[in-house]
């Protein structure tokens, strides 16, 4: 669950909600917030990143999702998002969640205006920040989606896309999970993506609002992601949020 920086919230209405649905649903976890997400509750409540954090966990929180990376060069920030949090932020939550025995995720929206050595640079900090904590479970790559938005520009090719996964498993070499993006990339993509080093392809979603706003909607049932993964040659498999497999087809 991911969502909006609400200007009201507060950090009790999160925490609230986290005992809920621990309460009515044990055997769920609760993978939510991006890091922008933390340090704004935790500014709108006037407390620590890392309280904010904590309370977070002791609530329900088990792990934090990746989102809002965006690519972790600040001049490139700037340019694409200036109102998101910097690179440093980003990094020290993911950090902290860590520190607390909490897995992430990291994630990188790539094709907008970044040159090539921001997308090695931003390879290269998320796996300085996996090798001091270990904390990462997946990395998902996924392209600037330019329907709808000011930044306007042209969609990055699927060569491109398969160059940068093929970099980030490579670089990524102490990540064991790349996910492949048929959120953005389609099926098809997805498919041939587990031929050049992701192993993973995500799941099926309830809501999806930000990439569909940006004129891109793709949706597959459960069904269609066991034969994309067959069709390519492997043994599907179901997994939870911690990566370990529950069940194969």
């Amino acid at each position: 669950m991911q969502g909006g920086l609400h200007p009201d919230l507060r950090i009790q209405w999160f925490e609230e909600l986290f005992r809920l649905i621990r309460a009515r649903f044990p055997s769920v976890q609760i993978h939510s917030l991006s890091p922008a997400e933390v340090i704004h509750i935790a500014r709108q409540s006037g407390i620590s990143m890392a309280d904010c954090l904590r309370r977070l966990k002791d609530a329900g929180l088990a792990s934090v999702p990746g989102g809002g990376a965006e690519v972790l060069v600040d001049s490139v920030r700037l340019a694409i998002s200036p109102n998101k949090i910097g690179t440093r932020d980003w990094l020290a939550v993911m950090e902290e969640a860590h520190h607390l025995g909490m897995r992430t995720t990291a994630t990188m929206m790539f094709g907008s205006s970044e040159a090539p050595q921001d997308i090695v640079e931003h390879l290269f900090v998320i796996r300085q920040l996996q090798a001091r904590t270990g904390g990462f479970t997946a990395f998902i790559p996924w392209t600037y989606q330019p329907g709808n938005t000011e930044l306007g520009g042209e969609t990055a090719s699927g060569v491109a896309y398969l160059r940068v996964l093929a970099l980030a498993r490579i670089v990524l070499d102490n990540i064991d999970n790349i996910q492949a993006s048929w959120v953005t990339q389609g099926a098809m993509m997805a498919q041939v993506a587990l031929r050049f080093g992701a192993n993973d392809l995500g799941g099926t979603m309830l809501e999806e609002n930000v990439v569909a706003a940006a004129g891109c909607d793709f949706s597959l049932s459960i069904e269609e992601i066991i034969e994309i993964a067959r069709g390519a040659g492997f043994t599907p498999a179901k997994r939870n949020t911690l990566y370990e497999i529950l069940e194969e087809y």
